[in-house]
């Protein structure tokens, strides 16, 4: 395991910093409270990424491109030529007996969320392939799913992280990820940045940009003529927040019996708990977990 350092520069003026896959919980956490985001080199293997690339393509390829049905946070959000694949937990083998289940995916999201709540979810599994043309997305914070955290600034708990992980390499033409290091400390959660402030988040297929729902980020431009920038925002929230995904209603109860419990709360087919916080249970059935009336 990597030894952790200490971070010296508080407010970052560069972009984000990169560590490897097998770092220490403890080191990412402390990274990305000071910085909102790091870099996790070689996190998924190549073999990982293509034989999950393989077995998306063909639900990809039925997909249309843009949000003629969605309801934009901002303008542009969804982006034009840009496809978005869920319910990526039935859809991927890879994804759901190696990804999700990977223990140092699982290691960082207790550091990152246990402080906060007893038990967390997986608020999306999200493919995003931004085509050729699109334009740069506007740049948000993942907070503002639950627009009370906007609204409460840097001070409030980080409720949410996101995995996103590169399905291809991305570079600056194809549209990488742009980020705003220490953007997660300014005192206006309304300032979202300007495209001038922001970092590429320059990554091989497989690495891992992890961010906390506080840092001000966005989809780049692809400004290529034919290549596609294909991603895997998949993110957790405290348990409880609403999920983005509905999974507990979309992921097939016979795939979630295969599935280890932990990863079965993560979908919402089992109770979340509290009480270290003092907090009620939430989710259940004639006040017992969920997971006894759907006979997990």
């Amino acid at each position: 395991m990597a030894e952790a350092k200490t971070v010296e520069t508080e407010t970052p003026t560069a972009a984000l910093q990169r560590v490897p896959a097998d770092a220490s919980p403890a080191l990412i956490k402390q990274i990305v409270d000071q910085d909102g985001g790091v870099i996790l080199e070689e996190f998924f293997s190549r073999d990982q990424v293509r034989r999950f690339n393989e077995e998306i393509d063909p639900f990809m390829s039925e997909l249309h491109a843009g949000p003629p049905d969605k309801v934009d946070l901002f303008e542009g959000f969804h982006g034009s030529n840009t496809k978005r694949l869920t319910n990526v937990v039935t859809l991927s083998k890879t994804f759901r007996e190696e990804m999700i289940q990977d223990q140092r995916v699982l290691a960082i999201a207790d550091e990152l969320l246990l402080p906060v709540a007893d038990s967390y979810q997986m608020t999306a599994a999200q493919v995003i392939q931004i085509g050729p043309g699109n334009k740069a997305q506007p740049l948000h914070r993942d907070l503002e799913n639950w627009p009370i955290f906007r609204d409460l600034g840097p001070n409030t708990y980080n409720v949410t992280i996101n995995f996103l992980t590169a399905l291809c390499d991305f570079t600056e033409e194809n549209g990488a990820t742009r980020v705003i290091p220490g953007s997660s400390h300014w005192p206006d959660y309304q300032d979202r940045g300007k495209p001038a402030d922001t970092f590429p988040a320059l990554l091989n297929a497989g690495d891992v940009l992890l961010i906390d729902g506080k840092i001000a980020h966005g989809g780049g431009e692809n400004r290529t003529a034919d290549a596609f920038r294909r991603a895997m925002a998949w993110s957790f929230t405290i348990g409880w927040l609403t999920s983005e995904e509905a999974h507990a209603f979309v992921v097939p109860i016979d795939l979630v019996k295969t599935l280890p419990p932990k990863i079965q709360t993560l979908l919402g087919f089992r109770s979340f708990y509290n009480s270290s916080k003092e907090g009620g249970t939430l989710w259940q059935a004639n006040y017992e977990d969920i997971a006894k009336y759907l006979e997990l």
